[in-house]
């Protein structure tokens, strides 16, 4: 993810082989494993390794939360991420130390939202991260960090520039999706939840459907008014 290219899509929390093929053939430009117990998603380094070599010119991502070393490790022996895509309460050295695990070096910190405050804290990271992720802040009994499906106040986002390429996510399917990057400017998609039948179960159909509404979308929003 870079400040030159186009609009992307990341399908996240795969956790099967057929999923990963329908992303990859619709034209997932990211694939997203969460390697994390509490979630209904959760793959072992092993099963997302087995995965990722699954992925075409897409790139994979290891979904985190507050990982210790040993877990660090094991997600790049046995997965080699091409990125790692921090979601816990890392600090801003934490997410710089995780990039001697990945294959391109580079390191996104997801962020939870539900005011215009909780974007502050993205300043301290800008000289640590390669990009953002803006997720719903999780409930506050949740148990994981993210995958939660909730919705939010998009427009806060409207006019971010954080210094570094960024997803939307949260409360994003096939019939908000389009919206969602109208409200927000969004740069790119990030989506979990909203392409599955039960949580951790994929639809292959909403698969598809969710990044052909997503680049349309973002093609719409490129046309020059008349």
């Amino acid at each position: 993810m870079n400040s030159a290219s186009p609009p992307l899509v990341k399908i996240c929390g795969l956790n099967d082989a057929e999923a990963v093929d329908a992303a990859v053939e619709a034209g997932a430009d990211y694939l997203g494993f969460i390697i994390f117990p509490q979630s209904p998603r959760h793959v072992s380094p092993k099963q997302a390794g087995a995965l990722a070599r699954r992925k075409g010119q897409a790139l994979s991502v290891a979904v985190l939360a507050d990982p210790d070393e040993t877990l660090l490790d094991e997600a790049g022996r046995h997965m080699r991420p091409d990125i790692i895509q921090l979601h816990g309460g890392e600090s801003p050295m934490r997410c710089l130390d995780a990039r001697h695990y990945t294959e391109t070096g580079t390191v996104w910190k997801a962020l939870g939202v539900s005011t215009a405050n909780d974007l502050e804290p993205v300043a301290g990271y800008a000289r640590h991260v390669d990009g953002y992720v803006f997720d719903a802040s999780p409930p506050g009994n949740a148990c994981r960090p993210g995958g939660h499906g909730i919705a939010w106040d998009y427009t806060l986002l409207r006019g971010c520039d954080p210094g570094k390429p960024w997803l939307l996510a949260g409360g994003l399917n096939v019939s908000t999706v389009s919206t969602a990057i109208m409200q927000s400017g969004a740069e790119g998609v990030d989506v979990v939840s909203g392409v599955e039948m039960a949580p951790g179960v994929k639809s292959i159909d909403k698969i598809r459907a969710f990044i052909t509404a997503a680049k349309s979308a973002f093609r719409e929003r490129a046309r020059p008014t008349s």
